[in-house]
């Protein structure tokens, strides 16, 4: 007789508990908090070891054995926590804190170590899996619209929101979870749907964390139990029967398992650790390049860093642009950071549509006083989101903004009009009006520094990224066992 498997080196199998609570589903979401926030860093550690792997594969042809029982780990680990809260409630046995396997756990995963995986395959999985991706998409959600919401009023501009939808799995559980309160059972072919889809996708995300070379097939294989799981036996020409032993002599026992590799807590830890430093390190070199770029070559031929022209509408008589606070957060006179030498000098450049506009940058307290009683729109900064507007109605002002004498840099006229302005302490604030002070305001507004200390910011962010990334792969590199231990 022979045996074979019917399923590939992904195997996921679940069992429906016979009885349910009718009502634990509703608090399940509370009670997944702890393993939430203890797999959050696991998962990012997943992702910096997958690098690792894919450096190892692409050198070697082997997926390093120490890091694919701790990726499997993590995989095991969420899958028991989506099988208890909501990608199924198909167990309200509480999952157990442990990256190894469980077996007598109604939800289990295993991944079958291949020997050797293809070098050339690990650089295209990513596009060879797009179509799964689609898919699996469909199954699990996740996906986000923008959405242009129009402003309740003729006076305020459109926004972007942003609208999440939920997938297929989300929406059985909730009709398993609807039907378990008020009928105590668990519909049994919305299980065996729902598994089949849990299945498709954790088959995708094995493959395309180059955990196996085996292509995932287009098939939904319904059920708790894994085809993989299921042994078929048969009789034909290549049938052998085992070996006997002659008689009077002893047959040598199996080979022993191989030891495993010794994944304590401590080398968890330190692995999670050393892989959230080595993502702040990559967070840190991609703002470092950001800043390094916008100060070699975004700057324009005056040397100032600017805010592209956007046009401001107010029904009312001004535009008040949010106050900036160039003071020490916590309201000392110690000053850490000098303004001039972190902003420089301060350009904002306006222009009306019809007629002239004055541009004034003053004391905030001042500004207020000014403005108290007039109607205008308050913003957040000349490139703040539409969102961030707020009306304040009034009258008009008793005076043109050009007769106040507290402005520490104003201009006024036709056309396009420049203020440039040396940052100095204190509290600001810019005001764009008509210069009679009339209404509507209607105006083209940018801002922008010169920012000298840039420099400065993404030179430190570069270093560190640097130190960062070097404790990050120590802690990485020390942790991931290199040796059986037995």
């Amino acid at each position: 007789m022979t045996a074979a498997t019917t399923g590939g080196p992904v195997r996921i199998d679940a069992r429906l508990d016979e009885h349910l609570s009718r009502w634990l589903w509703l608090v399940k979401w509370v009670l997944v908090i702890p393993h939430l926030i203890v797999l959050a860093p696991l998962w990012v550690a997943f992702a910096v070891l997958s690098v690792v792997a894919f450096v190892a594969i692409l050198a070697t042809g082997r997926y390093p054995e120490s890091i694919f029982e701790f990726t499997t780990g993590v995989l095991r680990w969420t899958w028991r926590v989506a099988y208890y809260a909501y990608g199924a409630l198909g167990t309200d046995r509480y999952p157990p804190f442990t990256l190894g396997e469980v077996p007598d756990y109604p939800a289990t995963l295993h991944i079958t170590r291949p020997e050797h995986l293809s070098r050339g395959l690990v650089l295209v999985k990513w596009l060879l899996a797009l179509p799964h991706y689609l898919i699996t998409a469909f199954f699990v959600g996740g996906g986000t619209y923008a959405v242009w919401r129009l402003g309740e009023s003729s006076s305020q501009a459109g926004s972007w929101s942003t609208t999440a939808a939920g997938g297929l799995i989300g929406l059985l559980v909730l009709i398993a979870g609807i039907a378990l309160l008020f009928t105590g059972r668990y519909p049994r072919g919305v299980f065996d749907l729902v598994l089949g889809m849990h299945r498709w996708v954790l088959r995708v995300v094995a493959y395309a964390a180059l955990m196996t070379d085996a292509y995932p097939p287009f098939r939904l294989d319904t059920g708790g139990t894994d085809p993989a799981s299921i042994t078929v036996t048969g009789a034909g020409p290549i049938d052998t029967p085992a070996p006997t032993a002659p008689t009077g002599t002893s047959v040598a026992p199996p080979p022993p398992t191989p030891p495993t590799h010794g994944w304590n807590a401590g080398r968890v830890v330190s692995v999670v650790v050393g892989s959230v430093l080595v993502a702040a390190a990559l967070g840190m070199a991609v703002g470092g390049g950001t800043l390094l770029a916008a100060d070699r070559v975004g700057r324009d031929a005056d040397g100032f860093l600017s805010t592209p022209d956007r046009w401001f509408t107010s029904p009312g008589h001004a535009l008040q642009f949010d106050a900036v606070d160039l003071v020490p957060a916590d309201g000392s006179q110690v000053r850490y950071v000098d303004p001039a030498s972190l902003l420089g000098v301060v350009r904002v450049r306006a222009a009306a549509r019809d007629g002239t506009v004055f541009v004034g940058i003053g004391p905030a307290e001042d500004v207020r006083s000014y403005l108290g009683g007039v109607g205008r729109d308050v913003i957040g900064g000349p490139a703040a989101d539409a969102r961030r507007t707020t009306w304040v109605p009034g009258g008009a002002p008793a005076t043109a903004p050009g007769a106040q004498d507290f402005w520490a840099a104003s201009v006024s006229g036709p056309g396009v009009q420049q203020l440039t302005w040396t940052a100095v302490d204190g509290r600001w604030a810019v005001v764009v009006m008509n210069a009679d002070g009339s209404r509507p305001v209607d105006a083209r507004v940018s801002g922008g520094a010169t920012v000298p200390g840039l420099h400065w910011v993404w030179t430190g962010l570069f270093i560190g990224a640097g130190a960062t990334l070097l404790a990050g792969a120590l802690l990485v590199g020390l942790a991931v066992p290199r040796r059986p231990v037995g």
